[in-house]
């Protein structure tokens, strides 16, 4: 691996890898906890771990969507730009569920109440459509860091 990819293929590596380990744990852990909770706890919940989720993985995602495009148009091999180029829109699907389906779940559990449950709840309640969403957008961000790995490595 010689001139930018040698940096930047690790680093899509790691940030790739970041990002799928926390999704995956949101998977196996959080929203199986979230399905078992009352309504009140599990609103605090969210209220209590999205703020930390939302910075950090819009960055890694993001920021690794960007280096795989760099580096679908800067590697060498055409293999290489193929499969830099499939994982930078494997992660664009990801960004893409993450704002259209994930985010307004979200949005709309911080702003609800936890004293209140609505009188719809066991009609609105989103955390079944939310864990299917979210299982969807990992499956895809295992999916690219698979690929970053594997590119990766061939390219060493």
């Amino acid at each position: 691996m010689t001139g930018a990819a040698a940096v930047l293929a690790p680093l899509a590596v790691v940030g790739n890898g970041v990002a799928a380990g926390i999704m995956l744990s949101t998977v196996i852990g959080v929203a199986p906890f979230f399905l078992a909770l009352p309504y009140e706890n599990y609103v605090r919940a969210v209220q209590f771990m999205q703020p930390r989720f939302d910075p950090i993985m819009p960055l890694t995602n993001g920021g690794v969507l960007v280096l795989d495009a760099v580096l679908a148009f800067t590697s060498g091999s055409g293999t290489a730009r193929a499969t830099f180029a499939a994982a930078a829109v494997l992660l664009a699907a990801v960004i893409a569920i993450s704002v259209t389906r994930n985010v307004p779940v979200n949005k709309y559990v911080l702003a609800l109440d936890p004293r209140h449950t609505p009188e719809d709840w066991e009609r609105t309640d989103p955390r079944r459509r939310w864990r299917l969403w979210n299982a969807i957008r990992t499956s895809l961000c295992l999916a690219a860091f698979a690929v970053n790995v594997a590119t990766a490595v061939s390219l060493a």
